[in-house]
């Protein structure tokens, strides 16, 4: 099987470039800082950047993180930037949301680090809500409930709604359970919503999210687009920028770039496109990049 696979020429050309990313990825110094995050106070809306595609987000009351990804190394992938907290700096999680089970959005080791967190702090572990048929990677990590959403399903958590919803991407764990769900997700409280979009491509649903739940704040991915078939399940900074327009949202805070070498793209280009794009759709003023760690409200 092995040496079959190595004679057909579309595998060894994705195993050649695969093995380009790790030495370059290798090779790159890991730089950034790490910070303690600002809580927030009167009712406002904090968001930290972690990295890649993890935030801290405070709202309503309540502490929520995304995606959390804590890793160093993600298999043979350095981690490029540091992540933006420790996690020993957090307060204390109420809630984690994970979008799909790719190992980079759903990374086990920083998942149940949250709940070893939580004992070593006497406090209750936190709700994870997932995708439905991913509760079976969670399941043994100690949270306090796990909840599964399929699209456009609801779960009220103390004040805050979380609403699953769609995406363009696809969510295998590993090449055999295609089957498991993935999308993005809408935080809703009286004050506030937070769209993240978890990883996609450009799709209609993106006028539909934007219509049935108006986001305030969109986090967005724009990196992970070269070759151009990635962006059947990735979007560029044009197709960021698109997609923003369509949700009408208010501000933009771009993600999924510059931590991991997915790609083939220069590290610096996904941000240096955006602000093209932005300039060109007029926008500039909306979008907000975050530097890991350093929490903006609002």
């Amino acid at each position: 099987m092995l040496k079959a696979s190595l004679q057909n020429p579309v595998l060894r050309k994705r195993a050649r470039a695969f093995g380009r990313l790790v030495q370059d990825s290798a090779v790159t110094p890991r730089t950034g800082q790490t910070h303690k995050p600002k809580l927030v106070s009167n009712g406002e809306l904090g968001v930290t950047f972690i990295g890649h595609a993890s935030f801290f987000i405070q709202t309503s009351g309540q502490n929520i993180v995304i995606d959390p990804n804590f890793a160093r190394w993600l298999f043979v992938l350095k981690r490029l930037k540091k992540p933006g907290v420790r996690l020993r700096d957090l307060p204390a999680i109420d809630m984690v949301l994970v979008t799909h089970a790719h190992f980079d959005h759903l990374h086990r080791p920083s998942l149940r680090a949250i709940v070893q967190q939580a004992r070593r702090r006497r406090v209750a572990p936190p709700v994870i809500v997932v995708p439905h048929h991913v509760v079976d990677l969670v399941s043994d990590l100690g949270f306090r409930e796990v909840v599964e959403l399929d699209w456009w399903d609801n779960y009220r958590h103390l004040g805050v709604t979380v609403t699953h919803v769609p995406s363009r991407h696809w969510g295998a764990r590993v090449l055999e359970d295609s089957h498991r769900g993935y999308g993005g997700y809408v935080l809703r409280d009286d004050q506030h919503s937070v769209y993240h979009a978890g990883d996609t491509a450009y799709f209609p649903g993106f006028l539909e999210i934007g219509r049935r739940l108006a986001p305030e704040l969109a986090l967005l991915p724009i990196g992970a687009y070269n070759p151009a078939s990635f962006r059947n399940v990735h979007a560029d900074p044009s197709d960021a920028t698109r997609a923003f327009l369509d949700l009408k949202a208010r501000w933009m805070v771009p993600m999924h770039y510059g931590t991991f070498r997915l790609s083939h793209e220069p590290v610096d280009e996904p941000l240096q496109l955006l602000a093209q794009e932005a300039k060109a759709a007029g926008i500039e003023d909306r979008v907000r990049v975050m530097e890991e760690g350093i929490t903006q409200f609002f």
